[in-house]
């Protein structure tokens, strides 16, 4: 695999790994819909050892099982990671800086989603997470 590098807005904090990415896909959560302000995130997941950072990063809970990680700086939000998942590190696909590299692979919480956003693609929509589940569309 390639090296992935990213950065948040301001360049403050950034990080490198290379991998493997673990999954990827777009988030419709409601949890990740407001910390982002946006109907939909983008990530993707990496083991939690294969990640370097260099930059002070601010890590604020969003849940009792969830930590996301943004710069203190210019508040872009970097990293999320769960209990759920404590190998894995998942990155925010928008902060790659060769947005090229990443290729989605699924779409969770699909049962979560808005409804103002059409999303016509061939991925395959979990209604949660994709742990032991079959796509519901």
């Amino acid at each position: 695999m390639a090296e992935l590098t990213g950065r948040c807005a301001c360049g403050s904090v950034t990080w490198r790994t290379d991998g493997p990415v673990l999954w990827s896909g777009h988030c419709h959560c409601e949890s990740c819909r407001r910390a982002s302000s946006a109907p939909v995130t983008s990530f993707f997941g990496v083991p939690r050892a294969a990640v370097t950072w260099w930059g002070d990063i601010s890590v604020r809970p969003s849940s009792d099982t969830v930590n996301r990680g943004y710069c203190p700086d210019c508040g872009s939000q970097v990293f999320y990671q769960a209990v759920r998942w404590p190998d894995e590190t998942h990155l925010y696909a928008a902060t790659l800086d060769d947005p090229s590299q990443f290729a989605p692979r699924a779409h969770f919480h699909w049962a979560e989603r808005v409804d103002w956003l059409t999303i016509d693609d061939d991925l395959p929509k979990y209604a949660s997470t994709a742990d032991g589940t079959e796509p519901v569309a």
